[in-house]
């Protein structure tokens, strides 16, 4: 599939932390608003999502191989930076997703009658639920009947949550949208609903690659237990395991990465009482083959201490602090987490690249 660079990028994500005072959000064409952030905010944060940002980074910067939570990238700038890295030509991610979404969403409907509800996970934004949302039934008596008639958005940031249903309300009034603010990675009660009708869960975005693996199975689970035995479940994750592509996108010439990388280490200047010199560390991604996840790092350039509210935190030279990871999956390997959380694949979907796979799970 060739890239479209004009396509829509759709970064809507769910926090797993309160989201952050001051989050930006970005207007551009043909998206009404779509926020900069990443699932990596959901992903293995391994800190009390209530604590502070100098808890959060202790806890990781404290230990033998350090870590800083990826929660922690989702400031204004990050999330203005993030955004960036949506529109460079490296990352094909969001690009390679919507062009597919877009040319499957008609054969996904019409494995569902008419309706039918959708549950989307990490939906901050309704960009790609929208390509489902306008749907319609093409054949029988219900020909041109919506296929869904009910939309629930599942996310933590709740002002974007009724946001978007007024945006909603405005351009779709036959949907009924119930969002529910909460954190996926936890237990979920859904509204109720016609027990008779059709069920769909939804996960786009490549998300589930920046859950752990035994974490990804968990929610894949609980969504499982949530929606119901004879319920759907769309899953898109990123497929493409060739260094050669996806070191360039974690690590874009431009530095668009990087700078969002180091803005961490801003952040901790700003809100932890920190010392650090951003220039004093190294942008780095990797690929992990062992592992089939990219890494990111930040590589100290010098032996140094830093100062982190408080406590100092001394760095050898070359020594990494590791912020974040992105699996990318094999199909077999996810045929087998997707059983192992109760899921059979119905239909697949890939680009030509075989990039990015869509899958159809019941």
């Amino acid at each position: 599939m060739a890239y479209d660079e004009a396509a829509r990028p759709d970064t809507s994500v769910v926090l797993n932390v309160r989201a952050a005072p001051g989050h930006a959000t970005y207007e551009h064409e043909g998206a009404p608003r779509i926020e900069a952030l990443n699932l990596a905010v959901a992903a293995t944060a391994p800190h009390d999502p209530g604590g502070s940002v100098a808890e959060a980074a202790l806890q990781g910067l404290l230990a033998a191989s350090k870590t800083l939570p990826p929660a922690l990238f989702y400031d204004e700038e990050g999330c203005r930076l993030f955004y960036e890295i949506t529109r460079l030509p490296e990352y094909y991610l969001t690009r390679t997703e919507f062009r597919l979404l877009q040319s499957t969403a008609p054969e996904v409907a019409a494995e569902l009658p008419p309706g039918a509800t959708l549950v989307e996970y990490g939906a901050s934004d309704e960009t790609k639920a929208e390509t489902l949302l306008r749907q319609t039934v093409r054949s029988g008596s219900a020909t041109g009947k919506p296929v869904f008639r009910t939309y629930i958005p599942i996310d933590v940031a709740e002002p974007e949550l009724r946001a978007m249903r007024d945006r909603l309300a405005q351009r779709r009034p036959e949907l009924t949208v119930t969002p529910v603010t909460a954190d996926f990675l936890r237990p979920i009660p859904l509204p109720e609903r016609d027990s008779d009708s059709a069920i769909m869960g939804f996960f786009p975005g490549s998300t589930i690659g920046n859950l752990e693996p035994e974490a990804a199975v968990a929610f894949l689970h609980r969504a499982r237990l949530s929606l119901g035995w004879g319920a759907r479940f769309l899953l898109g994750f990123d497929t493409c395991r060739d260094p050669e592509r996806l070191v360039p996108a974690y690590d874009d010439p431009a530095g668009v990465t990087a700078a969002f990388n180091r803005n961490l280490l801003v952040r901790l200047n700003r809100e932890a009482g920190a010392t650090f010199d951003p220039e004093a560390f190294a942008h780095r991604a990797v690929w992990n083959p062992i592992e089939s996840r990219i890494e990111m790092h930040l590589v100290s350039r010098e032996a140094q201490t830093v100062i982190v509210a408080g406590q100092p935190v001394r760095f050898a030279r070359d020594e990494t602090i590791h912020t974040e990871n992105s699996y990318k999956y094999a199909q077999p390997r996810m045929r087998e987490m997707a059983a192992a959380a109760g899921w059979s694949l119905t239909k697949k979907w890939s680009d030509s690249n075989d990039l990015f796979a869509l899958w159809l799970l019941d």
